[in-house]
């Protein structure tokens, strides 16, 4: 009896928002094809076995111009991932994978707007509990995200809901967040199923806002900072958010850490 064989599936290792091996946001980039035939099971399996924050999967949509790609993330907390999309455009034009083509698409299969801020008050309780997560650091503002997306499942277009809210808190100094050091077990336990920690750049940075090598993050920030600061762009760790169009756009460097195959 014939064995059937897979192909083996090529992956890149990437740290994103950073010139420096090791440092930034890290992700994995997996190339399938449509003979792959690998369910959301296996995919799941892949990016639990390489443990980092995201690990990406693309598929090449014959025929197109400009290139396109299906592109599917896979993470236990977010619906979108910025520096896994970076990391993926990395990919493909630094090893040549899209010719001379100046622009690459991605089908996400995602219909999802920027986040809203929400107009909510939270109780003493509330920031208590915030606090605490937090190691006890002084909250000087806390507001609420939420997004309306709907997200097909799999590849086969069957659609179901999904929230993305996310809870922004604001600390007094760029310092504070810096040196964090957080409660994860009480961080289960508070509303939201992210959490934002930022603050404003002290005078004379040229930042605007602090936070981690998060895009998705960036994309709450980037609204949140314009309702407070009055402007469309910013300047934190390179986002820029385009208010009329409604996007964030993310720019910044990339290393290609390692790269190999998949052969099971």
């Amino acid at each position: 009896m014939a064995m059937l064989v897979k192909m083996p599936v090529k992956y890149f290792m990437v740290d994103a928002f950073t010139d420096s091996a090791f440092k930034g946001n890290p992700a994995v980039v997996c190339f399938l094809d449509d003979e792959s035939k690998r369910d959301d099971v296996w995919l799941q399996s892949l990016a639990t076995k390489f443990n980092l924050p995201m690990t990406c999967f693309l598929i090449t949509i014959t025929g197109s111009n400009p290139p396109r790609f299906i592109l599917r993330w896979f993470t236990r907390f977010m619906v979108i991932c910025g520096h896994a999309t970076l990391a993926s455009a990395h990919i493909l034009f630094s090893n040549g994978l899209v010719g001379s083509a100046d622009t690459v698409e991605f089908f996400t299969q995602i219909e999802l707007n920027l986040p809203m801020i929400r107009r909510c008050e939270y109780n003493s309780n509330d920031v208590s509990m915030f606090s605490k997560a937090l190691n006890g650091a002084t909250i000087v503002d806390v507001r609420g995200t939420t997004t309306a997306s709907t997200i097909p499942e799999a590849l086969n277009g069957v659609a179901k809901a999904a929230s993305t809210d996310k809870i922004i808190v604001v600390l007094p100094y760029w310092e504070s967040v810096i040196e964090l050091q957080p409660r994860v077990g009480d961080i289960m336990k508070c509303l939201g199923k992210v959490m934002i920690v930022t603050a404003a750049a002290p005078q004379g940075s040229p930042f605007d806002f602090c936070n981690s090598v998060c895009g998705s993050a960036h994309c709450s920030l980037a609204h949140y900072s314009s309702l407070k600061m009055n402007k469309s762009d910013f300047v934190a760790y390179a986002v820029h958010y385009d208010k009329d169009k409604q996007r964030v756009s993310l720019a910044r460097k990339v290393v290609t850490v390692m790269n190999g195959s998949i052969l099971v």
